[in-house]
């Protein structure tokens, strides 16, 4: 069989529109990282990834060819992995996303941990928004849910996130990725299974997107 008839069994006709769809991958960690390598492996090669981080020790529990490539910029040596890819090696903030022209993009995938860019995409680019909260602190990849923003729940920073937009007047929904697990330590650790749950759940829903699956 070839490289992707698998995935053309599932979806069929729908293929040619994984094939012709354009991503923006905001942030290529424990969640983005997972996130690009399904929609690579599905047959979505138009994709563009930002971030300007570089790997270390501490990414190796959870990232994607982190143990590969100590030291080097995460977005370039993704591509080494990804060829088609488009790298964009950026700070996310608030002002970026303000400055950034998401119109020729059919999805806007959020997987970063800045409150302030979130909020900044929210408002930007809802209605082509996947969003996913914190993966961290967590150890029940079960737990890990999708709902548009007012229906999430059991996520302090999720909360945070409900409240700065309710401040802003903004009323509008979009889809974010949530776990139910209560947090079970104050500081960020992490396991790769709810991390990676996170990313292939913000994947799946990205493809749903795409053939126009509710």
């Amino acid at each position: 069989m070839g490289r992707y008839d698998r995935i053309e069994l599932l979806v069929g006709d729908d293929f040619k529109k994984l094939e012709a769809a354009k991503i923006i991958l905001l942030g290529v960690g424990g969640v983005g990282s997972f996130c690009l390598d399904c929609l690579y492996r599905s047959g979505v090669k138009n994709i563009t990834i930002v971030d300007f981080d570089t790997y270390d020790d501490s990414n190796q529990n959870r990232q994607m060819w982190s143990e590969l490539h100590e030291g080097e910029f995460k977005v370039e040596a993704l591509q080494k992995h990804y060829p088609e890819i488009i790298i964009i090696n950026k700070r996310i903030d608030e002002e970026w996303v303000w400055d950034f022209d998401f119109d020729s993009y059919d999805l806007v995938l959020d997987a970063i941990d800045d409150r302030n860019a979130k909020l900044a995409l929210a408002q930007k680019c809802y209605k082509k928004l996947i969003s996913s909260f914190g993966g961290a602190k967590r150890m029940d990849p079960t737990k890990v849910k999708v709902d548009d923003i007012w229906k999430s729940y059991g996520d302090k920073f999720g909360a945070k996130i409900r409240y700065e937009l309710k401040k802003r007047g903004f009323k509008k929904k979009y889809k974010v990725i949530f776990s139910s697990e209560e947090a079970k330590i104050k500081e960020k650790g992490s396991f790769m299974g709810v991390t990676a749950t996170f990313g292939l759940t913000m994947c799946g829903e990205a493809m749903k997107k795409i053939r126009g699956v509710k």
